[in-house]
Order: structure tokens, then C-alpha cells, then sequence
């Protein structure tokens, strides 16, 4: 039996906040699909913070199982690959309800596409209810239309549900001068603008998403998921990871 571990903290920066996960993620050390063990650790970081007060909304992408723009390169229509990646984002979500449910947190699960009898369709009037009355909101299918990638779908839903925060949850502790897995000399950054990211080059999402984040004046956190704890540190305020803000 999973051991459930509670953390507790008196601070509090971020009432409610919108966690971008990536597909691949969820593959642990696995080559392809969902990684039972990580998705257990990914929802008891997410249930600790809902169990301290801490409102919050999930989108996760589903590069673990398909890529839209992986089928369009291989000749696949980018309309029909890009929905294919939409469901994919669909089970991926679907999965970490489940999750979420086995470990005794209520999630309401929504979608940008309408797929009766799995979900709702994703309204901001019904994400907000379902944060304000302590559910875990889960986001699937990104905006609902092809040629948005989940981050977009993640800038959209944090400025329609109104978070505090867009939480990037990466495999790093934030945004460095380069690639730190392949540049020993890269050095991280603490804080930056929505200009000095963009000025400098600096890959943090994509140009839509990242737009929607600044001009929707809803600041991004990158900070590294996968160390246990981290999750509830960014909630509280400790600076562990990138803040990007206006």
C-alpha cells in the first residue's frame, strides 16, 4: 500500500493556481503510456496542496501517447493528429481522476471537447464552482481546436478560471541561460519579465501561450515536479524554481 504524505505549512502565496504537467511525464522511466508509480506521486503532491486550502485546476498534455504535430511530420492530416492528441490529453486526465479519487480528493473532470458520458464540456462558471467548493479541476483536450498545443490550453484555462499563478511543472528547477542536461555552464534564472524571457530567446512556452500569460497578466512558475514537496513549496511561496511576471 502507497504511504500518503501529508504536508503542512502556515504560508500561503497562491490561492488558487493552474498546474501544466507534460505528457511525457507521466511516462516515468517508462518508453511510452502512464507510469503507475509517478502518477501515484504526481497526485499525492496535488492532494497535499488541496488538503492545505490551496484551490486547483490541471491541464496535462499527452505527448505520451500521441503527438499531433509527430503525425502531421510522418503525413497525417494536422487536423485529425491534432484531435488524436486531444483524446490523448482526454485518457491522460482521466487517469489522474481516477488517481485522485483512489487517494480520497474529489476532481471534476472537463474538457474542450464535449464527450458525453466521460465529462463536461469545460466552461470557466463551472471550473470556478468546482475549485470554489474544494474539487480538484482536471482540463483535458486542450482549447478544443487544432493548432493550440496544451500549453495555449494552459494559458487560456489559467486566465478563464482566474489563477493566481500558471505552475509549469518541468523535470528542472526552473529557466536557465541554456539547456542545463547539456551545458554544465548554464545558469538559472530567479526572476524574469515576459520582455526578458522573450528577448533573451528563452524556450518557456510557446509564443501563444506566453502571450496569452502576459497580456491576461497571469504570471508562470517553472519549477522541477519532480522532487517531492516541491509542488506545496511553490504554493507557499519558498523560491525554488523561475517566476516570470510582468
Amino acid at each position: 500500500m502507497r504511504r500518503t504524505v501529508f504536508y503542512f505549512t502556515t504560508m500561503e502565496k497562491y490561492k488558487r493556481i493552474l498546474l501544466k504537467l507534460s505528457g511525457e511525464s507521466l511516462m516515468g522511466e517508462q518508453a511510452y503510456g502512464i507510469d503507475a508509480k509517478r502518477l501515484g506521486v504526481y497526485a499525492e503532491e496535488i492532494a497535499a496542496c488541496s488538503r492545505n486550502g490551496c484551490q486547483i485546476a490541471i491541464v496535462i498534455g499527452g505527448g505520451n501517447i500521441f503527438r499531433g504535430l509527430q503525425g502531421a511530420a510522418k503525413g497525417m492530416d494536422r487536423i485529425q493528429g491534432d484531435y488524436m492528441g486531444m483524446m490523448a490529453t482526454l485518457i491522460n486526465s482521466m487517469a489522474l481522476q481516477a488517481e485522485l479519487g483512489r487517494q480520497g480528493v474529489e476532481a471534476e473532470l472537463l474538457s474542450g471537447l464535449a464527450v458525453d458520458p466521460i465529462c463536461a464540456r469545460m466552461s470557466s462558471r463551472r471550473a470556478i464552482a468546482a475549485l470554489e467548493a474544494g474539487k480538484v479541476v482536471i482540463m483535458a483536450a486542450g482549447t478544443g481546436n487544432p493548432f493550440f498545443t496544451t500549453d495555449t490550453g494552459a494559458a487560456l484555462r489559467a486566465a478563464e478560471v482566474k489563477a493566481d499563478v500558471l505552475l509549469k511543472g518541468t523535470r528542472v528547477d526552473g529557466v536557465y541561460t541554456a539547456d542545463p542536461e547539456k551545458d554544465p555552464t548554464a545558469t538559472k534564472y530567479d526572476r524574469l519579465t515576459f520582455d526578458e524571457a522573450y528577448n533573451r530567446g528563452l524556450k518557456i512556452m510557446d509564443l501563444t501561450a506566453f502571450t496569452l500569460c502576459k497580456e491576461n497578466n497571469v504570471p508562470i512558475y517553472v519549477f522541477n515536479m519532480d522532487v517531492p514537496g516541491n509542488l506545496l513549496k511553490v504554493v507557499s511561496g519558498e523560491p525554488i524554481g523561475t517566476l516570470i511576471e510582468a
